[in-house]
């Protein structure tokens, strides 16, 4: 009874990741689109002696970049994409993997996110205090995407406890009913 409580609240939990990952998938196409812009816009906008591109963006594309990485890291661990060394797992009981993803996930997932969260938040919070601004002229305000460094570890957090969730869901099951 208890592993599928933990399997329907990591369902729950890969929900929030699931959607966040798609909307940051998106954030790809736009991303391109504006890097397209700045290059064609530089070089057409020397063609015809116009400026046709921005300081602004030029940081809507980084923006865009460090939102696609950020917001993306939680639907990558979600959907198990994130770089593994499987030279010894790959022959592992799906118990032991559950063990180590366990341990992996309280010992080293969590503490790192929240350190990063803990060190960044005074950060974040003097650049909303002071409005923070990009110093090159016409350019955008830095306090939001900052802001999503612990918006981006907070996801992180939130998927590696859905991650725990099914980890000891497969330690508690019986061995021959890892189907969950």
């Amino acid at each position: 009874m208890l592993p599928q409580r933990l399997t329907a609240i990591a369902r729950r939990l890969d929900h929030l990741n699931e959607w966040v990952g798609r909307f940051a998938t998106g954030l790809v196409l736009i991303m391109v689109g504006v890097g397209v812009w700045n290059v064609v816009g530089r070089y057409l906008g020397r063609f015809i002696g116009q400026n046709l591109t921005s300081n602004a963006l030029i940081e809507i594309q980084w923006y865009l970049f460090d939102l696609v990485f950020l917001l993306g890291a939680a639907y990558t661990l979600k959907h198990n994409d994130h770089v593994r060394v499987d030279v010894l797992s790959k022959r592992w009981s799906p118990k032991t993997k559950a063990w180590a993803n366990a341990i992996g996930t309280v010992v080293f997932l969590i503490p790192f996110c929240l350190l990063v969260i803990y060190f960044s938040w005074s950060t974040v919070v003097n650049s909303w205090a002071i409005w923070e601004m990009s110093p090159d002229p016409g350019g955008l305000p830095r306090y939001p995407i900052k802001t999503m460094i612990l918006v981006s570890f907070a996801l992180l957090i939130i998927q590696g406890l859905a991650e725990l969730c099914r980890a000891i869901a497969v330690i508690l099951t019986p061995e021959n009913h890892h189907g969950l």
